[in-house]
């Protein structure tokens, strides 16, 4: 397969069947963490290695030197048919369009954890595995956690930080068709207010700016998982409240 090019800033990586990208400033230490075969091995064969929950596990840990802590995933389908396909592309995988969408609402203004690198690698004849490396963002827990404290005005000071994401993801015509309360990261920002981030952005897909219909399908899709969480697990926390949230931020 083609080795797709790298964006500015990054550099190609392709060796030994490996293929994918690397962020310059860090390729030296990202190099180094693939002597262990692949990203994901790296990480989960690390002594200061964190488990996260979510599709499949995914493994917080300190790049070689420590230089940067990130988080190491493996791409993984979803759908009916994950159990079959798990973890196995055709083609490129969805990582380097990861990458190119993850830049390209970092631009338009959208917070996201930064991709420091991808790396895909042969899984058979025909198909390949892909890792994603996001750099961590510190003291963050996801908005189903949030959700979950027992103070309300840490529920509320959540509500309205995923309210100002929704805003930014309106502005830049970023439809999510997978935005669910996993997928929404909150974290102090340098002032110490709550910011919110989006994560899994790979099948991101851009609309007009400023559209209507972007709030509407992001709202709807991110209530619909508020539903399930409320059903599963006593979220307190309805679709209704999700969907004022586009009040919330004054559209």
């Amino acid at each position: 397969m083609r080795t797709a090019a790298a964006p500015p800033g990054y550099v190609a990586l392709a060796a030994g069947g490996i293929e994918g990208a690397l962020l310059a400033t860090l390729e030296r230490h990202l190099r180094a963490a693939l002597t262990s075969g692949s990203f994901f091995s790296y990480a989960e064969h690390h002594p200061a290695a964190r488990a996260l929950a979510g599709r499949g596990v995914a493994y917080a840990v300190p790049l070689p030197d420590c230089v940067a802590t990130v988080v190491v995933r493996r791409s993984r389908h979803g759908g009916l048919l994950a159990p079959l396909t798990g973890d196995r592309f055709f083609g490129e995988t969805r990582a380097p369009k990861e990458l190119e969408i993850s830049l390209t609402l970092a631009r338009r203004g959208v917070p996201t954890p930064e991709i420091v690198a991808y790396a895909t690698y042969p899984a058979d004849p025909f198909r390949r595995r892909a890792d994603v490396v996001t750099r961590e963002v510190k003291r963050s827990r996801d908005l189903a956690a949030a959700l979950g404290d027992p103070d309300p005005g840490a529920r509320d000071e959540a509500l309205v930080a995923t309210g100002k994401l929704v805003g930014l993801l309106t502005a830049a015509g970023a439809r999510h068709p997978d935005l669910n309360l996993k997928n929404i990261l909150l974290a102090p920002d340098v002032n110490g207010a709550l910011e919110a981030f989006v994560l899994d952005v790979d099948r991101v897909w851009f609309d007009a700016p400023g559209s209507a219909r972007v709030t509407d399908a992001n709202l709807r899709r991110l209530a619909r998982s508020a539903e399930k969480w409320r059903g599963r697990h006593g979220l307190a926390i309805d679709a209704a409240r999700i969907l004022e949230l586009a009040t919330d931020r004054g559209s």
